[in-house]
């Protein structure tokens, strides 16, 4: 059905979607090519949400030339409009003959409909070129239009000997500036950092993004905080951006307090381990987050990971020990026998700096 230049154009579209991995937020990262006699005449990605997605880029780049000529995309072009026109018309006035699209697209404002106004206008469409490829770019995405939920990545930092702080708390720096300059392009593709009030009141950290070029478009900070013990003189108030607090303390008083500061909260329900982390998450869905980073104390990244609303482990491995009273990587209390011990499937492991990065998923 795909022939081998059908492969090479869709890469092509693959590695250019991947450009926009820090500034689409929360539009999906897409790549668009188009070809005349299998020479590429156009090409484009989508730069940032509500400026011109990929399709668009590449027909202006494409002119004339995209009259009869095929169209890789790595999604499917949307159908209705939204803060941009619909890219199907767009395709459709342009008088292409052909697109190819790697997947479907899971928004329900499109789910098919842009392939059906494609094919109606009697354009051929051809879908699942690389498919997999291009879902591994877009998870968070694809998790929110599927279950309305957002992908969940934890990162740790740890000793060799598994140990995260020492038993009086200090932490810095377990690892080498080359593995927290990695944590910076996580954190950079992320639409939310969120931790726990443990953490800001013990490190009273800035959660920013502090790549130069990409330290403009801010994730949204998260704070998990049941008592409200938070002050607007923390750093991360400070710091450009948003910050959103949740609390499960309905004290209407300290609430208006806050928000009076410009400090926005909202308060979820309780379960014995804490704030509800799956109703935190819904929230969060709700305000258009794909993808959300933890960066937190053992005993919240634990609790995520009692919950099963982990998608994602990021570890970075010290070459360091640092001794049996220094504090564990997770606090997990309900692993009492082998029998309960939790599977990790290893998606990735590499040298950064000195350190090692082990990415796992949990079966």
């Amino acid at each position: 059905m795909f022939t081998a230049y059908d492969y090479e154009f869709m890469s092509r579209a693959i590695r250019l979607a991947k450009k926009g991995m820090a500034t689409t937020r929360p539009n999906p990262r897409v790549g668009c090519v188009i070809t005349q006699d299998n020479c590429i005449v156009g090409e484009g990605w989508h730069k940032k949400a509500g400026e011109a997605h990929a399709e668009i880029n590449a027909l202006l780049q494409a002119g004339e030339q995209a009259k009869g000529a095929t169209v890789y995309v790595t999604l499917e072009p949307c159908s209705h409009t939204g803060k941009t026109p619909p890219c199907a018309d767009r395709l459709i006035e342009a008088g292409v003959a052909r697109v190819v699209a790697a997947m479907q697209d899971p928004h329900d404002k499109v789910a098919g409909q842009g392939f059906k106004k494609l094919e109606d206008a009697g354009i051929e469409v051809d879908v699942g070129l690389l498919e997999q490829q291009a879902r591994e770019f877009n998870p968070g995405f694809i998790k929110r239009m599927e279950q309305d939920l957002p992908l969940v990545r934890v990162k740790m930092a740890m000793s060799l000997d598994g140990r995260t702080a020492m038993a009086s708390g200090e932490s810095k720096w377990i690892t080498s500036e080359a593995a927290r300059n990695d944590v910076q392009q996580w954190r950079a593709c992320s639409c939310a950092m969120l931790t726990g009030i443990g953490t800001v009141l013990a490190d009273d950290p800035s959660l920013t993004v502090r790549i130069s070029q990409l330290n403009q478009n801010q994730p949204l900070r998260v704070i998990l905080d049941g008592e409200l013990q938070i002050t607007p003189q923390a750093r991360l108030f400070n710091q450009p951006g948003d910050v959103l607090v949740f609390t499960q303390l309905k004290n209407a008083k300290k609430i208006a307090e806050l928000e009076n500061q410009g400090i926005h909260v909202k308060c979820v329900g309780n379960t014995e381990q804490g704030l509800n982390l799956e109703q935190v998450l819904q929230h969060l869905a709700s305000l258009e987050i794909n993808e959300v980073m933890v960066e937190a104390g053992s005993q919240l990244a634990g609790s995520f990971i009692a919950a099963g609303l982990v998608d994602q482990l990021i570890v970075y491995m010290a070459p360091v020990l640092m001794g049996n009273q220094a504090k564990g990587l997770f606090n997990l209390p309900f692993i009492n026998k082998m029998s309960d011990k939790i599977q990790l499937n290893i998606e990735d492991i590499r040298q950064i700096g000195e350190d090692i990065r082990i990415i796992a998923t949990l079966s």
